[in-house]
């Protein structure tokens, strides 16, 4: 009986605060069947503060905020999972200074996000969403709605890491000429992807068409606010604009005057410095301009990426729980200094 009250208060406690899918709850209750696994939706962040110290492991996706008053109240906290690939609702640096590993699952929704990139790319090119509300209002307007082609455009992608590639291949699949910007990559690597790599600035005046890629860091020399006003200056007429990465990426406000003054021909954005959007003044406005497509953040949203995002953020869950060897995760593992 001493034994088995020892192993149940041993047994790993996962919290899971936002929904993921079922395969991924699955699988932590197939390989780790001692734990206590409760999925508590739309906590508020004193609940979770209030219910986090006893806990070994929490699940988030991108609306549950990790900060450092929540670490500092997590006292058996061992692992963080984000059930997608962006970092920015989690303090790294405090979970660094609590002992807390930090693991995601960058892979799964790529292919997702690049697929939802391209989809915005070519409805800005043929006005699909104007066309649409134009021709179930009874109108035929297809004089006002001439479009332009894909096919030997210059696209910039900013970010070319592992969406930002898959947005490459399927770019070069309709005929567009890619070029690239990231510090983090080697013209080499480039080739092997046949997008050759330039500066921000000369990738902003060559291109088309730009894709923003590029993970949101806060720091001195981050990536907040990555294209600002003198950034969209650089943009030839006529360009379009997507960002389906991180809304801070971009300076919302000097976006909105860029398209007043019919600097950009068309934008389309997936993601907000403010999500849901509530009542910002800023992002109102960009949501009403004619020039602009908006989306609810739908780039992972897709029925096998959410499977996919589930099951790998599942088992870096499990290895780092069980002590095993994790690779590319989010922050250095370490041996854990707190109760199990």
């Amino acid at each position: 009986m001493v034994a088995l009250q020892a192993r149940a208060a041993n047994a790993p406690r996962i919290l899971i605060t936002e929904p993921i899918a079922q395969e991924g709850i699955d699988l932590l209750r197939y390989e780790l069947p001692e734990a206590q696994i409760d999925i508590r939706l739309d906590l508020t962040a004193e609940q979770l503060r209030m219910l986090i110290g006893s806990y070994t492991a929490l699940i988030v996706r991108s609306q549950t905020r990790v900060t450092g008053e929540l670490l500092a109240e997590a006292t058996r906290l061992q692992v963080i999972g984000r059930a997608g690939s962006g970092l920015d609702n989690i303090d790294l640096d405090a979970a660094v200074r609590h002992s807390v590993l930090v693991v995601n699952a960058p892979r799964g929704s790529a292919v997702a996000v690049a697929e939802q990139t391209m989809a915005l790319l070519l409805a800005l090119a043929r006005h699909i969403p104007a066309a649409n509300r134009s021709t179930k209002a009874g109108r035929w307007e297809k004089s006002r709605l001439l479009g332009i082609e894909l096919h030997g455009k210059v696209l910039g992608i900013i970010g070319l890491g592992r969406v930002g590639k898959e947005v490459a291949r399927m770019a070069q699949g309709l005929s567009m000429r890619v070029i690239a910007c990231d510090p983090f990559v080697s013209a080499k690597q480039g080739q092997q992807v046949g997008v050759a790599l330039h500066c921000k600035e000369e990738v902003l005046q060559r291109a088309d068409f730009v894709t923003l890629h590029a993970t949101l860091t806060n720091d001195e020399s981050g990536t907040r606010r990555l294209l600002g006003a003198r950034e969209l200056r650089l943009f030839k007429p006529g360009a379009y604009l997507v960002n389906c990465a991180r809304g801070s990426l971009i300076d919302e406000e000097a976006l909105l005057a860029a398209l007043t003054e019919g600097r950009l021909a068309g934008v389309a954005l997936d993601v907000f410095s403010q999500e849901p959007i509530g009542d910002d003044t800023v992002l109102r406005q960009l949501l009403s301009h004619e020039r602009v497509i908006a989306t609810p953040h739908l780039g992972a949203s897709t029925v096998e990426a959410q499977v996919r995002v589930a099951t790998e953020m599942a088992r870096h869950i499990i290895s780092a729980l069980r002590g095993d060897t994790l690779y590319g995760v989010a922050t250095l593992p370490f041996p854990p200094t707190k109760p199990a």
